[in-house]
């Protein structure tokens, strides 16, 4: 979508950095549902910039004159949520010696942001639909409703129709919150907005330190605006921050600039997929599967020739299918496949039969292999994501995290190996 000068306007005014297609569309949409009292659900990964585009509804909506608040559903603990957002009266809880007004009262005729509402209790959730459909709560230990005038814009950076799926959020919040969906676009394709940022970044951090800022060469350019950051534009300030304050040169090569990206762009654990059509999978996840295919490969390589060795016959049951697509054979000689694939499983022209029996007693038996090496990589990432949940106190979000996976790979893994993800 073009830049219009509606759209710069708001980015002036807002300090928004960028020119991307999907950054410029998201700002449309935002710009045209502010006047309005319509619920906003904000989808976007982890420091994409999400509660810029809560601040952009606010401040141009009718209600910018009332107060704006920003509630991290993911920090406040399950116990006493309820009281931080509907308040309290005094003795409805031990410490409660007051009477507490909650965010949905002081926030009255303005707008209130909750991020990650993904991480909202079911409990919270029920109380949260009363006050979109009816503009009505009641406080905790109270029996009397209240009236509160305030639009609701939320964030989440996790599917939730998958936690709908999982009975992890109420399907009638989501719909009552997704009236009009935005969508804030990762870093990693916003093409060169991650170099204007960077400068950005830069200049702020060395004119507020009286430093100069630094300057990126062409093969550094490159690099940043090839790397994925998982971290997004809270990740790109620090790399930008760190630059300008310890190198002394001020101009930055790619060999300098890639000691301050993480060697790799996400650690994580491997996946053994079935792929299937309409699937979408990470380039880590890809890797993983023809490096497994490689492996079953050379497997059934191994047993082929074995048997030939042996002078039995071969048994193409006991060989995968799609071995027989890159392997011919063509007894007293076995021949590799040359045609134009990624790889060959095999790397000499012909291989008689002959020379090889001369060094029979070298040869070992693998016919017994099969696939235990796959099974015990995935007992092995099982048991790393059961003790990713327990390390998190079974927090997807900073499971995933600490995998360096995302919440919906995580999920995906946590039903394919029928994980509990709740506290036992």
């Amino acid at each position: 979508m073009e830049n219009t000068p509606e759209i710069q306007d708001v980015k002036n005014r807002f300090g928004i950095i960028g020119n991307a297609p999907a950054l410029n569309y998201a700002l449309s949409v935002a710009i045209q549902v502010a006047p309005t009292d319509l619920t906003v659900l904000i989808n976007g990964e982890s420091g994409s910039g999400k509660e810029s585009f809560s601040k952009i509804i606010h401040g141009l909506s009718n209600r910018r004159r009332g107060p704006f608040i920003a509630i991290n559903c993911g920090a406040i603990p399950e116990g006493t949520i309820d009281s931080e957002l509907f308040g309290h009266v005094k003795g409805s809880f031990t410490g409660a010696v007051d009477d507490r007004k909650g965010y949905f009262e002081t926030t009255n005729q303005g707008t209130i942001f909750l991020d990650e509402i993904g991480e909202m209790p079911i409990g919270t959730q029920a109380r949260l639909l009363r006050v979109l459909e009816n503009g009505e709560y009641i406080p905790v230990g109270s029996s009397t409703v209240r009236k509160t005038d305030v639009r609701v814009v939320a964030a989440t950076n996790v599917d939730l129709m998958a936690a709908v799926e999982n009975g992890k959020f109420r399907e009638d919040l989501y719909y009552r919150l997704n009236t009009v969906p935005i969508k804030v676009p990762p870093l990693r394709d916003r093409g060169f907005d991650i170099e204007l940022l960077f400068l950005k970044f830069t200049t702020d951090f060395a004119e507020k330190n009286r430093i100069e800022p630094v300057a990126l060469a062409e093969d550094a350019r490159i690099m940043l605006r090839s790397f994925r950051f998982p971290g997004n534009i809270r990740q790109l300030k620090n790399i930008a921050e760190q630059i300008t304050l310890l190198e002394p040169d001020r101009l930055i090569s790619g060999a300098v600039l890639s000691k301050y990206l993480p060697k790799e762009q996400s650690a994580g654990l491997p996946a053994l997929l079935n792929m299937k059509e309409g699937q979408d999978f990470s380039e880590r996840e890809l890797l993983y599967k023809v490096l497994f295919d490689m492996k079953k490969d050379v497997t059934d390589l191994k047993k082929l020739v074995y048997t030939l060795m042996s002078g039995n016959a071969v048994d193409k049951e006991s060989v995968s299918p799609e071995f027989f697509h890159e392997v011919t054979v063509d007894p007293p000689a076995l021949y590799a496949h040359q045609e134009d694939n990624l790889y060959s499983p095999f790397s000499v022209n012909t291989l008689k039969i002959d020379d090889v029996q001369r060094n029979h007693e070298d040869i070992e038996d693998i016919t017994h292999e099969t696939d235990e090496d796959s099974l015990s990589l995935e007992k092995n990432e099982k048991e790393m994501i059961i003790k990713a949940l327990r390390k998190s106190n079974f927090k997807r979000k900073y499971a995933a995290q600490s995998l360096g996976i995302s919440e919906r790979t995580l999920y995906r893994k946590i039903k394919q190996y029928d994980i509990a993800d709740e506290k036992p």
